[in-house]
Order: structure tokens, then C-alpha cells, then sequence
């Protein structure tokens, strides 16, 4: 066989894995574009579902009134297609996920795919879980925050009414920010709760340890207020909230890799790579290596 053929051997396996990577795609874009219409239709009832939290603020103040404005003729093409782009990636994530698997696992062997399954269905419920915090907890604590800064003008009569006025501060706000606003929130604290998903990955690959997480935990309280910082607003509040379970979180992690270690420990001594429960018996060989009399006589 030349050499010619053998190239072209192997590259058969690839162009067939190239065109199932095309297809999974394909299918994947399509349930995105599908999940996006269908917002798209509805995406009246989404917004005011989103709107939710700064109704509830303001009707704590004895603002009824809670209407957005549109500040830009397009603006609320804008967030119609907004709200109809995030809908399309929550719907279509549960089939992306299925086509990611479907082109992942033939490539892997039964403990792999034992392994990989449980965190391909914990990252959604994870992401899901944070979103929710966000949006029934976080939110709320937010926007009331801001709500607060608004202040009533004072009247009087004549010149005591000139001098004692105050010029009022009103909230009108733009309903595209406030959609951007919202869905930051959303997605930012989403994505915080992936921490533990990823971590725990991580150490069952051999890639973190928990001894390790624990040396570098002052780092990670700094990085964690660095992040903070920059994915919430500018608010104590929200950055307090954020740093405690992002924080928490991440104990939570360390917890669960040590669980991974313990399990792969367990599993390595009922195979017979370890002779005793404290000593790796390659580590033991070395040792009597090292106390050998012959060695010491050299």
C-alpha cells in the first residue's frame, strides 16, 4: 500500500466526523431559529413577565404607574428581537445539548460517557437555578435600590414655595435598558452557578484538587470581588449578594471534589494499586529503595 492510500485512509474518518459535526450543527441552528419565532410571537407576555420585579417595586412605593418608554423610534423592534434571541437559546438548549451528546459520545467508553452525562444535565438545572435567583431574589433587592434615588418636588405658597421647592426625579425608564439590565442579571448569576459544575469536572478529570482549591482561596475571594465588580451594577447590594454565593459556591466545590478524590481513592484500592490505606506502594518501593544497606554503604 503506498503512501497515498494510507492518507487517504485516514482522512476518511475525518471528513465523515466534519460532516456529522455539519449536521449536528444544522439541526442545532434550526431548534435556535425555531425557539426564537416562536418568542418572537409571544415575546409581548415575556416582557411583561421580565417587568415583573420593577412593578413590584414600584407598587411598594405607590407607583402604579410602571410603564417603559421607548427612547428610539426602533427600540422596541430591538427588544422583540432581544427577548426573542434569549427564548430561542432557552428552548432550543435541552435539543443543542441532545445533538452535543449525540456527536461527543461515540467517541467515548461507558465510564466516560457515565461520567460526562451527569454534568451535561446538571449545567442546565445549575444555570436555571441561578437564573431564578436572580430574578426572584436579586432583582427585586436591585431595583428598589435604584427606586430609592427618586425624590418628590416640595411646594409651598409664594416665595416660601420658590424657595423651598425641589425639583422632582422621576423614573422613566427605557424599556431596552432595562431589558439589557434584566437579562445581565439573568445570565451573569446563570453563569456563577456553573462554579460547582465546572470545578467538580475538573477534579474528576485530575485537572484541580481540593487541597489545591483550599491554598488558593484568598485569590479566589479576590477574583470573586473583581467579578463582582464587573457583572453587577454599580449597587453594594447586588455585589454583596453575588460575592456570597459565588463564594459559597465555591466551598461547595471544594466539598465536591474531595467527594470525586475520595471515590477514585476507593476505587484504586479495590483495584490493588494501593496495598494499605496510607502509603502508595510505589512511594513505599522507593522508600526501602532509599534504605537500602547497600546504598547507605556507598
Amino acid at each position: 500500500m503506498s503512501a497515498t492510500d494510507d492518507i487517504d485512509d485516514s482522512a476518511a474518518p475525518l471528513i465523515e466526523h466534519l460532516a456529522e459535526l455539519r449536521t449536528r450543527l444544522i439541526h442545532s441552528v434550526i431548534a435556535f431559529i425555531i425557539g426564537m419565532v416562536i418568542c418572537f410571537t409571544v415575546w409581548n407576555p415575556i416582557f411583561n413577565f421580565l417587568t415583573h420585579p420593577l412593578c413590584s417595586a414600584m407598587a411598594e412605593r405607590g407607583q402604579n404607574d410602571c410603564g417603559l418608554i421607548l427612547i428610539k423610534l426602533q427600540e422596541g423592534f430591538f427588544v422583540a428581537i432581544s427577548i426573542s434571541l434569549l427564548g430561542g437559546l432557552v428552548l432550543g438548549f435541552p435539543y443543542i445539548s441532545y445533538q452535543l451528546w449525540r456527536f461527543v459520545a461515540p467517541g467515548l467508553y461507558k465510564n466516560e460517557k457515565n461520567a460526562f452525562l451527569p454534568f451535561l444535565i446538571a449545567s442546565p438545572l445549575m444555570f436555571f437555578l441561578g437564573a431564578s435567583f436572580a430574578f426572584y431574589v436579586v432583582t427585586p433587592l436591585a431595583f428598589d435600590f435604584f427606586l430609592g434615588f427618586q425624590q418628590g418636588p416640595l411646594t409651598g405658597d409664594g416665595a416660601e414655595a420658590l424657595e423651598n421647592s425641589i425639583a422632582g426625579i422621576a423614573f422613566q425608564g427605557s424599556a431596552q435598558e432595562y431589558l439589557s439590565l434584566t437579562i445581565k442579571f439573568i445570565v451573569a448569576f446563570g453563569l456563577c452557578f456553573q462554579l460547582p459544575v465546572l470545578l467538580t469536572l475538573m477534579g474528576k478529570a485530575g485537572l484541580v484538587s481540593a487541597e489545591g482549591l483550599g491554598n488558593v482561596r484568598k485569590y479566589a475571594v479576590v477574583a470573586i470581588l473583581v467579578l463582582a465588580a464587573l457583572v453587577t451594577p454599580p449597587d453594594v447590594i447586588t455585589q454583596v449578594i453575588l460575592f456570597v454565593v459565588v463564594y459559597g459556591l465555591y466551598e461547595i466545590s471544594i466539598q465536591l471534589v474531595k467527594r470525586v478524590e475520595t471515590k477514585r481513592e476507593a476505587k484504586l484500592r479495590a483495584e490493588g494499586y494501593y496495598d494499605d490505606e496510607d502509603e502508595d506502594p510505589l512511594m513505599a518501593e522507593f522508600d526501602q529503595d532509599d534504605d537500602d544497606p547497600e546504598d547507605v554503604k556507598k
